[in-house]
């Protein structure tokens, strides 16, 4: 595995700020959200960097196809590295790169967190000759990378979102009151400034003809689940992978290997 660290460890926010204003400032773009349930208290939001810092591992040889893996709202590009999903990449012996992103909960804050992705990591690749591009995100991160599609999808060439946060329980139960994604589209409101969530579940109810595909993965007894549940609905049966398992690494490193042996990457050409 040859693993490069760019400029990861970002500067701490300042703890004058107390947590309960940027859980408030955050529960305010991410539609009134616990950003608790997403991961645990154990941490405070960091400052947004300019360009956004990445962890990348190369695959053996020459790859035109690029994973962009976006961490959930605890965790770090490293925890994919720790927790073995690079390494299942390498053992099926697929011919993919991988870029961790260190999109964590300050780019959400100031709202830049698709703008950098695409400014310090999408285009950037595009230019290296990247023919395939692919989003993984993981809770929070799952949020980021349909966000992304939604909004930029001609960029890229599919989603993986596990275990994605997908908008506040008064969200969720709105689409659930009235019978599913396609039926709530129908007669829902337009979102209303920066809702991205709003226009993430009308993206899925409705995706353009030139959408990237998008799997789901989720363990049954996630506390997330009724979001995940409405997804499901949306997409195709094949395009969704559920395991046994909460809102955490284990059922997600299932889900990762499960999509992995799917094919949807190219293996490393033979010797």
């Amino acid at each position: 595995m040859n693993t490069i660290l760019s400029n990861v460890n970002g500067a701490s926010m300042s703890v004058g700020v107390s947590r309960r204003h940027w859980l408030g400032r955050a529960a305010g773009w991410l539609g009134g959200a616990s950003l608790l349930g997403l991961g645990g208290c154990a941490w405070l939001p960091r400052t947004a960097q300019v360009p956004m810092p990445l962890l990348r591992d190369a695959a053996p040889g020459r790859a035109d196809t690029l994973l962009v893996m976006l961490p959930g709202v605890a965790s770090r590009p490293e925890s994919f590295v720790q927790e073995g999903l690079v390494a299942d990449l390498r053992r099926q012996g697929l011919a993919a790169d991988v870029v961790m992103a260190d999109a964590h909960l300050g780019y959400f804050l100031d709202r830049s967190v698709l703008r950098r992705l695409q400014a310090d990591v999408i285009v950037p690749a595009r230019a290296r000759g990247y023919r395939q591009i692919w989003l993984v995100g993981i809770s929070l991160g799952g949020f980021g990378a349909l966000g992304y599609a939604t909004r930029h999808g001609a960029d890229i060439d599919g989603v993986v979102a596990l275990a994605p946060y997908l908008g506040p329980d008064a969200l969720l139960r709105e689409i659930q009151r009235a019978g599913g994604v396609q039926a709530w589209q129908a007669g829902a409101r337009p979102p209303a400034g920066d809702e991205l969530e709003r226009e993430i579940w009308r993206w899925l109810a409705a995706p353009p003809a030139d959408a990237p595909p998008v799997w789901l993965g989720y363990g049954r007894e996630d506390r997330l689940g009724l979001g995940h549940r409405l997804m499901a609905a949306a997409l195709a049966p094949e395009r969704v992978l559920e395991v046994a398992g909460g809102h955490d690494w284990a059922p997600w490193r299932q889900l990762w290997r499960q999509w992995l042996a799917q094919g949807a990457l190219p293996a490393v050409p033979s010797a």
